[in-house]
């Protein structure tokens, strides 16, 4: 069972720092929240996104992840924002007292595209970015152990929930657990899950602390990497002008009278 989503290749992508790799992310997130305009996010998906995941061989996962929690959140946006946007007034279809106007629609767009680029930057960071590389990097830039771990460890919770679920259902099921069909039988069956699924995930992080405190992890002294991760001038200048873009995307919109 696999505790991490990361999926291992030999590509620029993943042997880049995870370090250049989060700061990355955090700044596309700025600039396509800080600029108001959909076709920002666009670009950026096209143009940063896409050849990324191609050049990671990572974009069959991508997309697959992706479009799985996407569909349902677009859909939702688009629906309720057509149906319900206060300052709607052109109204492309109507039917009693509901209209699916074109200032709703494009407020969704704005706010989806915007999601969108989120979503699958996240994801794309996950997929080539390995837990402990993330974890040994932060660590080495000076960032507390203790705060690199959270970081590091939101990499692994999602795998690692589901990796206990699906333990205790096929426990459950070899126990005589029965998952009648449809909608109503999946619902029954996740009912047994929830008791032991919270408390079993509750045993794991006190096990975690403990495991950390016998290793000494709160210790204020500097650490050896045991396997230092690579890294190069370029990217440290890199890392240092992306601050630079995220402030100006912040601010040019200001100065330019677009918000």
């Amino acid at each position: 069972m696999a505790s991490t989503l990361y999926v291992d290749r030999e590509s620029p992508v993943h042997r880049l720092n995870p370090v250049t790799k989060l700061v990355t992310l955090l700044t596309l997130i700025v600039v396509v929240f800080a600029i108001p305009f959909w076709w920002v996010a666009g670009i950026a998906v096209v143009a940063v996104i896409v050849p990324a995941a191609v050049v990671s061989g990572c974009g069959g996962r991508l997309a697959k992840l992706g479009f799985a929690i996407l569909t349902p959140i677009i859909l939702v946006l688009f629906i309720v924002q057509g149906l319900t946007f206060p300052g709607g007034k052109t109204a492309l279809w109507e039917w009693g007292g509901i209209a699916i106007t074109t200032e709703g629609l494009y407020f969704a767009l704005g706010i989806g595209s915007r999601i969108i680029c989120l979503v699958f930057a996240s994801i794309l960071f996950v997929l080539t970015t390995h837990p402990g590389d993330l974890l040994s990097a932060l660590t080495e830039r000076g960032m507390s152990p203790k705060f690199s771990y959270i970081i590091s460890s939101t990499l692994q919770l999602i795998p690692a929930f589901q990796d206990r679920a699906n333990g205790i259902l096929l426990a459950q099921q070899a126990r005589g657990l029965a998952i009648g069909k449809g909608l109503r039988g999946r619902v029954g069956a996740m009912m047994p899950l929830l008791a032991p699924l919270v408390l079993g995930m509750f045993t794991d992080v006190e096990e975690r602390a403990t495991a950390m405190e016998a290793r000494g992890f709160g210790s204020t002294a500097r650490r050896t990497a045991l396997t230092p991760v690579p890294d190069t001038t370029a990217q440290r200048v890199f890392r240092w002008t992306m601050p630079v873009v995220a402030v100006a995307a912040i601010v040019l919109p200001i100065v330019t009278g677009a918000l």
